[in-house]
């Protein structure tokens, strides 16, 4: 069993990119900001929620992208640490929604889903979410696997599809322009006492 969000293109590029942001800070820590932009961009796209994405969702360039980046710069500013809490993901993606005054930027609605969880109650959370078809924003900060997950260690990015296959049930994490794939077990499975975790969104009436 599987199911892959329809997701987006910009050219080439599986989604948005960091490495396409200018601003000096943006370009090292904006994975936050790259996330929720990203969540803006397909919703708009797939759910109709055009009221997310300040340009034209039909027509994605990377110009717009850098500019939009910019514009979630106030909300998910790189800082000493990174955005190492899901709280802090859910309170300054949730300021940018406020502050956009329209029917789209009050019908999303998030819940943390935290890294103390086991991973078959994640694999149940990936499921239901993929399933409504909204992608799946996923904190991971220090894993004792760092060859493996050496791009995603202290890292926001989005789970876009779920694939079981043999036993295993995999996961595509789309950052930085690309589609990987992980053994949810393996990357949920960090080591570590200070775990990230996930976000859930949910879409209430519009």
């Amino acid at each position: 069993m599987e199911r892959h969000l329809a997701y987006f293109n910009i050219g080439e590029s599986y989604g948005g990119n960091q490495d396409w942001f200018t601003n000096v800070v943006m370009h090292i820590g904006g994975c936050g900001a790259a996330t929720a932009c990203d969540t803006c961009i397909y919703l708009a796209l797939r759910k109709g929620m055009e009221g997310l994405y300040p340009y034209d969702a039909h027509r994605l360039t990377q110009q717009d992208y850098k500019a939009f980046s910019m514009k979630m710069k106030p909300y998910l500013k790189p800082r000493r640490g990174g955005i190492d809490r899901l709280e802090t993901y859910m309170e300054g993606f949730g300021s940018y929604l406020l502050d956009l005054g329209n029917e789209d930027g009050r019908a999303l609605g998030m819940e943390p889903f935290y890294g103390e969880r086991s991973a078959g109650e994640a694999k149940a959370a990936v499921k239901r979410q993929i399933d409504a078809d909204l992608p799946v924003p996923f904190l991971l900060l220090h894993h004792r696997n760092r060859e493996q997950f050496a791009d995603f260690i202290w890292h926001w990015f989005l789970l876009t599809g779920y694939e079981e296959r043999e036993g295993r049930f995999c996961v595509t994490a789309a950052t930085y322009g690309e589609a990987t794939v992980f053994d949810l077990e393996e990357l949920w499975d960090t080591g570590y006492e200070k775990k990230g975790g996930m976000v859930l969104y949910s879409l209430g009436a519009q």
